[in-house]
């Protein structure tokens, strides 16, 4: 078998697996904030165990005091998104929660011209515009159908706002230097699991072992096995493959909350997952930059 196949089989697993921790998160009937606390510590140990088998965790002692600190925010960052998307798919649904979710992409592009003054596109703007029409058309908040009801709007909204958290997380990430992949995991994971120690309304005594069988496949499987997966994967693939194979997760989250709901998505929310993936593709392999105008 060649490097690059064992990359996409890597990573066609992992993008599978993360489609189904909607259902998880559903089933387990717990709170988006214990959920995310569960991920957190039980994601968190395991991560720190693959870096203790790998070599890594002693590494951690030695990291800048500065390094340590933006590590530790991220984390912060990471927890909150976690909770809020939980809560979006509460409210609106797997399918809907996690194409909106998925909106994070042009979010970081936005972000990181800010941040690290990066060169913005004419042509960006364009394929940023195009996502939003499928965003549009994926959540059904069109001018007909803008009186969904409040609890699908606060879903929607909290969804947005953990795209917004998430984007921080990766802009953060892509300024550190001096930690690995799963050593920044560790701590960032970690952070959220002393974060919402203070949050969490269920303890451990008050979850059931069903409840507990479901936080377990969050944490160990959708967190770190899925993880795991990713970074031995990555390396081992070319910039289009991952992009593309990176829209498994919302094709396979449509297709679980079809099969396990019966929420089947319309014709037009398809049709705006694909404007989402179209926009996102262009911006990652940069189509049409070198015929368009430098914004900033």
């Amino acid at each position: 078998m060649t490097r690059q196949m064992e990359g996409m089989i890597g990573l066609i697993a992992a993008q599978t697996l993360l489609g189904t921790i909607g259902l998880c998160v559903l089933e387990s009937g717990a709170d988006p904030v214990s959920v995310a606390f569960y991920r957190c510590v039980i994601g968190g140990l395991a991560l720190a165990f693959y870096c203790l088998w790998r070599g890594d965790l002693a590494g951690l002692m030695h990291v800048p005091r500065r390094t340590m600190l933006m590590a530790l925010a991220s984390g912060v960052l990471m927890a909150g998104n976690w909770v809020l998307f939980f809560e979006g798919i509460r409210q609106t649904g797997i399918a809907v929660a996690t194409i909106t979710f998925h909106i994070q992409p042009f979010l970081v592009v936005m972000l990181g011209a800010f941040v690290f003054r990066e060169r913005l596109h004419a042509v960006t703007l364009m394929w940023i515009g195009l996502a939003l029409v499928g965003l549009t058309l994926a959540t059904g908040l069109t001018g007909a159908e803008f009186g969904a009801d409040r609890a699908y709007l606060l879903g929607l909204g909290a969804t947005l706002a953990a795209a917004c958290l998430y984007a921080g997380v990766t802009v953060i990430a892509k300024g550190l230097t001096g930690l690995s992949a799963p050593q920044l995991a560790t701590i960032q994971f970690l952070t959220g699991a002393l974060l919402l120690l203070f949050f969490s309304p269920l303890g451990p005594t008050a979850l059931s072992p069903e409840q507990w069988g479901w936080l377990g496949v969050i944490g160990l499987i959708h967190t770190g096995g899925v993880y795991v997966a990713l970074y031995k994967a990555l390396p081992k693939l070319t910039t289009p493959v991952i992009a593309v194979l990176l829209f498994l997760y919302p094709a396979s989250a449509v297709v679980v909350d079809a099969l396990a709901y019966d929420h089947f998505v319309t014709a037009r929310q398809v049709a705006g997952l694909g404007l989402i993936i179209l926009a996102s593709l262009a911006v990652t392999l940069k189509w049409g930059f070198r015929k368009s105008a430098v914004i900033a």
